[in-house]
């Protein structure tokens, strides 16, 4: 379980959720009810044999300026949303502060929710004394 994983869990309030972490790379996260997958969208081809985390990360703000920065984060999300078939898209790290206005369907987390992710981790279910969260 990385940090991303723990952020996704403490910013998690129901349904199916993506978590990404707009920071020196890309952090993701999938939590559906009693699940989290912790993912490595970062690492996917997106253009000139390149990878998205090239583009959505620190060094894509440095590269392509804030405005266009924003603009490729506006459709990855839009994407993965729909990809994923989640609810709602949670945006955490240090970069989602560079943002003007938020995707639609996201909402902003903050780095404080991986530490209610780490209390949440280790709940139990009182009826059948078992943890509560299945990390895949």
């Amino acid at each position: 379980v990385n940090d991303a994983a723990l952020q996704a869990l403490g910013s998690y309030h129901g349904g199916r959720m993506l978590f990404l972490g707009l920071g020196t790379g890309l952090g993701s996260t999938l939590v559906f009810p009693d699940m989290v997958l912790p993912l490595e969208l970062g690492d996917l081809p997106y253009c000139d044999d390149r990878i998205i985390e090239d583009f959505l990360g620190k060094p894509g703000i440095a590269e392509l300026g804030e405005k266009e920065w924003e603009r490729l984060v506006m459709g990855a999300v839009a994407q993965l949303k729909k990809s994923f078939i989640v609810d709602y898209v949670v945006l955490g790290g240090g970069n989602t502060k560079k943002l003007s206005v938020l995707p639609e369907g996201a909402e902003q987390g903050h780095n404080r929710n991986a530490y209610l992710g780490g209390v949440r981790l280790w709940q139990t279910d009182q009826s059948t004394r078992r943890p509560k969260w299945r990390v895949l």
